[in-house]
């Protein structure tokens, strides 16, 4: 397939060049200069402009932060917008972002407007999963979309999950699955927490909990980020403060109580407060900490 890349961050430059390694022509496009170094260096190509990156593509991933930047690649103005003009009739958009549900559906409805399809397909599984092809796909689009797009889906994931026809239900599978990640995470800090506030050695509890009832994939993977100082950033507190916050609306859309969501993102949102917004999410540990007065812990 002709495909066009936009969001060649931490996880979009292994999914661009795996596409490219399967066999796909994919042109990529970042604000960030050099971004897409490592796809050119496989084969791939670098595109000026987020709309050159779609000319002519028979789908373009995006594979940006929030439905608010898609709809910015898609419609806005400079070098990081306009793309949907570029892209030929019947193309797909793959919406690789977390967002609102809603928000999904009325992009999908000013894409069809101009004769595109929408693929509502957020991604779970992280840097790793992006790298090695194992993503969890949340997709949600119409039958002849999701069979079109499978080549690169199959590339890119594991679990290519079927969550309906209409734009939307994807990223309702998301939020859901964003709603555990964030408890998942306060949880383990809190664990953390209680560990060296008690004297207990912390990579030690790690050890415990990895091979005990307690154990999550975030403890594995968080876990031994939350014993460092500075550790380096795969997604940061903000992006769970944007995330739970979207656990939120959808539980007021549909009248629910979700009260340990909303504690994880009281944590998150301190963190946030207290200047670690741009920090690795496993910082959320610090909050604990000046909350408890020991953050020198």
């Amino acid at each position: 397939m002709r495909i066009g890349f936009v969001g060649l961050g931490a996880m979009g430059v292994p999914m661009a060049v795996n596409l490219q390694r399967a066999g796909h022509d994919v042109c990529g496009y970042d604000i960030r200069p050099g971004a897409a170094d490592a796809l050119v260096a496989a084969g791939g190509r670098a595109a000026a402009r987020a709309a050159d990156a779609a000319r002519d593509a028979e789908l373009l991933w995006l594979m940006v932060v929030s439905g608010a930047q898609a709809e910015a690649v898609l419609f806005g103005s400079g070098d990081a917008g306009g793309a949907a003009a570029m892209l030929p009739p019947g193309a797909i958009v793959a919406a690789g972002c977390t967002q609102a549900p809603a928000q999904a559906a009325a992009l999908a409805a000013r894409l069809e407007a101009m004769g595109l399809h929408l693929l509502d397909a957020p991604v779970s599984g992280g840097i790793k999963g992006a790298q090695g092809g194992t993503l969890a796909i949340m997709a949600a689009g119409s039958e002849a979309a999701l069979a079109r797009a499978r080549p690169a889906l199959d590339v890119l994931g594991k679990h290519v999950f079927d969550c309906g026809r209409e734009p939307g239900q994807g990223s309702t599978a998301k939020v859901i699955n964003q709603l555990l990640c964030g408890v998942h995470i306060a949880a383990a800090a809190e664990a953390m927490h209680l560990a060296e506030s008690a004297g207990v050695a912390k990579e030690t509890m790690h050890r415990i909990i990895s091979v005990s009832a307690g154990n999550s994939w975030m403890w594995g993977d968080r876990g031994p980020r939350m014993m460092q100082d500075d550790p380096p950033v795969t997604s940061a507190v903000d992006i769970f403060v944007k995330d739970l916050l979207l656990v939120a609306d959808q539980a007021r859309a549909l009248k629910l109580a979700l009260p340990v969501a909303a504690a994880a993102l009281e944590m998150f949102t301190a963190a946030s407060a207290q200047g670690h917004g741009k920090a690795d999410d496993s910082q959320v540990i610090r909050a604990y900490r000046r909350l408890n007065g020991r953050d020198a812990a």
